[in-house]
């Protein structure tokens, strides 16, 4: 859980990544950010957005992501993305989420945080996860 009220939170990169941080791959015990899956993060004031130009009404944005997954043809990518979207979807000022797969820099273990790497290893499984490789690689 994070602190910020989608609701009051001035919107911004940290706000979207904060929030984010409520959502997983469904195959491991981490969330999107930090696994390392989100690659970037950009806002743009939605000018087409319901209400715009009426006194009153706040500025809505289009959140644009650029995410990966941990392995190409993951299963989890419609669940993921269905998650970042609903997600997104309580800020008031989040007209919409555009999510863009990309697969350059390819993902490694090593994008996982340090704090990431607790929650994998709190996990009690004996968390591995894919390489790039298809290999297992055990978390340290």
């Amino acid at each position: 859980m994070h602190p910020a009220n989608p609701q009051t939170a001035p919107l911004t990169e940290e706000t979207i990544r904060a929030a984010l941080r409520d959502c997983y791959d469904p195959e491991l015990p981490c969330n999107i950010v930090d696994l390392g899956l989100v690659y970037g993060v950009a806002l743009t004031l939605d000018r087409t957005a319901p209400g715009t130009g009426i006194p009153g009404v706040p500025a809505r944005y289009q959140v644009d992501l650029q995410l990966t997954l941990t392995t190409r043809g993951c299963v989890a990518q419609t669940q993921i993305v269905a998650q970042i979207e609903n997600r997104l979807a309580a800020f008031e000022s989040v007209s919409r989420t555009e999510v863009e797969m990309v697969w350059q820099p390819a993902w490694t273990p090593e994008r996982i945080s340090p704090e990431g790497r607790k929650q994998l290893s709190a996990d009690g499984r004996g968390a591995t996860l894919p390489s790039r490789k298809n290999d297992l690689v055990q978390l340290r």
